[in-house]
């Protein structure tokens, strides 16, 4: 008996997991369309085929929808990192690194719209768990890439400098200010590296 009710429990666990991805796979359709940060529940809902008030079952509401949202980008961003240090040369780790961050941040308003959630946010729930772990796996691939572990208070503060001036290097490039600046992207991660990397 108690393995019928176990497969029940886990069917339903799978089936909810499914139909959250559903629900986030439509919730990235719809900000590329228009914007994370104009993203609605009702938008997201019609574009998953649920009913609007049925996202509540799923998420609590449009900022914990955009946690969720940033934190699956977070993943892939620190698998984007991690695969181009796997093939970077121990020198030039960083930039690669940072040139694959940038690439990878360029088209994502995610990070943004979910920092300004997470902001307004009240309390501490899992959504933001998991986007701030996320965030520190990302910050890692940085201080591992500079061959700099963040072990102490100031390799800490390394990676987080590193990943806010990545972030804001990404914001310059979007917006086509770094170039009306008169520098190209390439040439900042190489000074990026030469700044913070241990192994140049």
């Amino acid at each position: 008996m108690a393995n019928a009710t176990e497969q029940r429990i886990l069917r339903r666990a799978q089936a909810h997991a499914s139909a959250r991805t559903g629900i986030l796979d439509a919730a990235r359709r719809v900000a590329a369309r228009g914007g994370a940060r104009e993203l609605s529940l009702r938008s997201v809902a019609a574009e998953a085929g649920f009913a609007p008030a049925a996202l509540y079952g799923y998420f609590s509401g449009k900022d914990e929808l955009l946690l969720a949202l940033a934190a699956d980008d977070l993943a892939s961003l620190s698998r984007a990192m991690r695969e181009a240090a796997a093939r970077a040369d121990g020198a030039k780790k960083l930039s690669a690194v940072a040139s694959a961050a940038i690439e990878k941040m360029r088209d994502l308003d995610s990070l943004a719209a979910a920092s300004a959630a997470a902001s307004t946010s009240s309390g501490s729930n899992e959504a933001q768990r998991l986007f701030n772990g996320r965030l520190i796996a990302a910050l890692k691939a940085l201080s591992d890439a500079a061959g700099n572990p963040a072990d102490t208070r100031a390799g800490q503060c390394d990676a987080v400098l590193l990943g806010a001036a990545i972030a804001g290097l990404t914001l310059l490039v979007r917006s086509g200010r770094l170039r009306a600046l008169g520098f190209s992207p390439d040439e900042i991660v190489q000074q990026l590296d030469r700044r913070f990397s241990s192994t140049s």
